[in-house]
């Protein structure tokens, strides 16, 4: 077969194949260009899962009749003040965006500058001559009919519904990157979008991501050189099953990047178990230079210059917010939940002493004679609760695992097992960051009996064991030899814990660098070393651990992501009693 050109409207459709995927990428475009053009109102109308209808309308600068002629040509942009591509201060550039969109759909443009409106019609790439029409500043862009050119990318099309959220999530995004600009996303139901202008950052992120994330996050605030970091990043405890309450940033731009993605899960490898997401809005702001947002077609992704900086000062921020949070009471009981506390009208009556189990009729009449308490339980009443203590004062230890302390504002309840798990964690990291992990030579080695695929996996890992302070080496196929443990761990059940690691070992394969990867290993050794749940606590014991809560990094959540303590304030407890 002879080599031939193509023709101007294949040229076109073959672009809108890479630029136009579905009904959302017509959205995302149209909008975009609406920011670029200065607009402060824009408001997107969606009918039928985008394919009935798209409507994008703004008041920004407008186009004349030359522009707006000129802007249905290939490779013709007013957002490249040269042609260089490195240097981009716009949301886009690519010139194949109207003239795509145009070559697969019927689209209509009315627009306005300082002078008299125009507006112009297009179906499937054939433009008609521009016409003059009436309208303010801005500019209204109608899309008819997606994909009726080509009507096999109809087929590959999901459910309206589904369209339909596609887009809004769109729409979604770049509501949160701009908050200065109002937004409106309206279907056939109802608007689902409704955003004014001139928000502040702060309200634009609870108007989308809701209340209950601002309740639980924390602000990041973090620089380095040219670059800034801002958002919200949501504590460990409000994680969820996927990733899709990510939102990432670049110089306003929505990208889902998969650096961005992966340093944010560097952040929290510490406090989040595989398989858990956090909520962040991460906004990051850099010279244009620093980044390349030419290298996908839609620009959902982008290059950074210097990738592991971008990727370090991320993870610091998150890091950083996250631990100035440590010690605050967080955890505390929603108001709505309170309700579950209260026994229900008839379901509940004071029991019969005389067959309460574990009382014996001595013990009850003390109990009814109100006799002084014991010494054991003097000890707890002895300590003052003040200020100086953010957890306060131990008062009792339940059901051998959690520590009951009263503090100024009310009580906390302490997960021991947890909260111990995380103080030895956080000591052996800062031990490695030092002078390394502080190791115990065992005076005769210890042989571990192994089944074969649990040596072969450990020796896999041997030198990030070794950097966590575990110092192995093979016995034969079904045996290693461990000669040295971390110190904060003697006295621990190796073998238990050696079992435990080899199990995960598979999991070290999702994370991104060795410090990590370290980390995943030290985490489970302290989870064997930590105080275990069914070990009764003295009084100082349990006023010891919550000192030393408060001055260990992340003591709001164990390493697994869970809370380490829950708060109940002192107006909660009235309000349960009915006095409030």
């Amino acid at each position: 077969m002879r080599i031939r050109k193509l023709s101007e409207g294949t040229i076109n459709r073959i672009a809108a194949g890479e630029v136009v995927e579905r009904p959302a990428s017509v959205v995302k475009e149209l909008t975009e260009n609406a920011i670029d053009a200065g607009a402060t109102q824009i408001d997107i109308v969606f009918r039928g899962g985008g394919k009935s209808l798209i409507r994008v309308s703004d008041n920004g600068s407008g186009m004349g009749p030359q522009d707006l002629a000129l802007a249905l040509e290939r490779h013709a942009t007013s957002k490249l003040s040269d042609d260089a591509l490195i240097n981009i201060a716009t949301l886009g550039f690519r010139g194949e965006a109207l003239p795509s969109i145009a070559s697969v759909a019927r689209m209509a443009i009315i627009t306005r500058d300082e002078g008299d409106a125009h507006a112009v019609t297009i179906e499937a790439g054939r433009a008609d001559e521009v016409a003059p029409a009436s309208r303010t500043r801005g500019t209204d862009v109608e899309v008819r009919d997606l994909f009726f050119a080509t009507p096999a990318r109809i087929k590959f099309l999901k459910t309206d519904r589904s369209e339909t959220m596609e887009a809004a999530d769109v729409v979604r995004r770049l509501t949160l990157a701009h908050p200065a600009i109002g937004f409106s996303f309206t279907t056939e139901e109802r608007r689902v979008i409704d955003a004014p202008m001139a928000e502040t950052p702060a309200a634009r992120t609870e108007r989308i991501m809701g209340r209950d994330f601002m309740a639980n996050a924390v602000e990041l605030a973090h620089a380095a050189d040219d670059i800034r970091i801002e958002g919200y990043a949501s504590l460990p405890t409000y994680a969820r099953g996927q990733g899709t309450m990510q939102f990432a940033f670049v110089n306003g731009r929505p990208v889902r990047d998969k650096l961005v993605a992966g340093a944010i899960r560097g952040a929290y490898a510490d406090v989040l178990p595989p398989g858990r997401f956090p909520a962040v809005v991460l906004h990051l702001t850099c010279s244009a230079e620093r980044v390349d947002v030419n290298v996908h077609p839609a620009k959902t992704e982008v290059r950074f210059r210097d990738q592991q900086f971008v990727r370090g000062l991320i993870v610091s921020a998150i890091r950083r917010a996250l631990s100035t949070r440590a010690v605050q009471p967080d955890q505390s009981i929603a108001a709505e939940t309170l309700a579950a506390f209260r026994p229900q009208s008839g379901a509940w009556r004071m029991p019969d002493r005389s067959v309460m189990p574990g009382f014996a009729e001595e013990k009850q009449a003390a109990f009814e004679m109100n006799v002084p308490p014991s010494a054991a339980t003097t000890a707890f009443e002895e300590t003052e609760v003040s200020s100086t203590f953010p957890l306060g004062v131990a008062r009792a230890q339940l059901h051998g695992n959690y520590i009951v302390a009263q503090t100024e504002r009310g009580m906390i309840m302490v997960d021991q097992h947890a909260a111990h798990e995380r103080i030895v964690y956080e000591r052996m990291k800062a031990e490695r960051a030092g002078q390394g992990v502080v190791t115990q030579p065992l005076l005769v080695p210890q042989v571990v009996e192994l089944d074969p695929g649990t040596v072969s996996a450990l020796l896999s890992v041997a030198d990030v064991l070794a950097a966590g302070g575990l110092t192995l080496e093979g016995f034969g196929e079904d045996a290693v030899l461990v000669r040295e443990v971390p110190a904060a761990l003697s006295g621990s059940n190796v073998p238990a814990m050696l079992r435990d690691v080899a199990d995960d070992v598979q999991g070290l394969g999702h994370l991104d660098t060795v410090d990590e990867r370290i980390n995943h290993v030290m985490a489970t050794f302290a989870c064997h070393h930590s105080v275990r749940s069914g070990r009764a606590l003295r009084p100082e014991e349990m006023n010891a651990l919550l000192r030393q809560m408060e001055q260990t990094p992340n003591a709001g959540e164990c390493n697994h992501g869970r809370p380490t303590f829950i708060e109940l304030s002192l107006a909660d407890i009235e309000r349960l009693f009915g006095r409030r």
